[in-house]
């Protein structure tokens, strides 16, 4: 399986499509590979196969300074070869989820699409609801794609899906989010890595760590690796979380990272990552 060289372009269809950096690209490539290993390696063996986008936006983005337009996460996988059975997209931009309403119909008026506006965190149970309901007769497997900007996703929102059969690949947020906000989200009263890693008691834990020289972002991927595990996911290394960095400076932006409870998810996901010829890890 090869993966795309680049996103296609696409032309103007006078509808939103927000502005992004060009290392977005990266992104899509990825999750764009692991979607059409997963739905055609899963389509034989799983009844139902479910992809579950929490942070869909409009459908499109704009590559800041250029004139590319390109799909984003929602319309690049109801284009895989082998369709998924089911589509969840939830945003809470109201704007652009009436944009990607209107660009999901025009491109697959017949596929079986759930739209969920609101917060993600909100509205989980709603989005719970719409997985279809696993029995030995109805396999159900699902992928969620969870692609926020800040330590947006709470870990109670992946708790209540992982009741579920289902894998996650998450962007976590740890350079341009946490390292820059560091000494804020430390202080007492701010709980927003308390809800990113669904204790309140890491800052002993982490003032273990700063003191032995590890790095912040460092310190939240092993915690949040750790925080899967107790959830039944295999340990993830941190060298298999794939760093993504601007193309100005050459900064480190985001990782995403990969989960799952069975060694052929991590197979797929080695898989797509063996076709990056400039992959980075955390360095630990």
């Amino acid at each position: 399986m090869m993966l795309q060289s680049q996103i296609p372009q696409l032309p103007d269809d006078g509808l939103v499509a927000p502005e992004v950096g060009p290392w977005v690209e990266t992104k899509y490539r990825l999750v764009d590979g692991y979607n059409r290993l997963f739905s055609k390696g899963m389509k034989r063996k799983w009844h139902c196969r479910v992809y579950i986008d929490l942070y869909a936006g409009s459908g499109r983005s704009k590559i800041r300074g250029t004139n590319r337009i390109i799909s984003g996460s929602p319309l690049l996988a109801l284009s895989v070869p082998d369709r998924f059975d089911k589509y969840i997209f939830c945003e809470a931009n109201a704007t652009y989820l009436a944009v990607l309403q209107q660009r999901v119909h025009a491109l697959r008026p017949d596929t079986d699409v759930r739209f969920i506006s609101g917060d993600c965190n909100l509205r989980i149970d709603e989005i719970r609801a719409e997985i279809p309901m696993h029995s030995p007769g109805h396999k159900v497997l699902s992928f969620s794609f969870m692609d926020p900007y800040r330590l947006d996703i709470q870990f109670a929102t992946v708790q209540a899906l992982s009741q579920r059969y289902i894998d996650f690949m998450l962007l976590l947020a740890l350079d341009m989010d946490a390292r820059r906000n560091e000494d804020f989200y430390s202080q007492p009263d701010n709980s927003r890595v308390d809800e990113f890693l669904g204790v309140p008691d890491w800052r002993d834990r982490w003032s273990a760590a700063r003191a032995k020289g590890m790095p912040f972002q460092c310190f939240l991927a092993q915690e949040y690796a750790s925080r899967m595990e107790t959830l039944g996911y295999k340990k993830v290394p941190l060298a298999k979380m794939k760093e993504v960095r601007s193309h100005e400076k050459n900064l480190p932006l985001y990782h995403l990272a990969f989960f799952s409870r069975h060694d052929l998810g991590y197979k797929l996901w080695n898989e797509v990552l063996r076709y990056r010829i400039d992959q980075q890890s955390l360095g630990i």
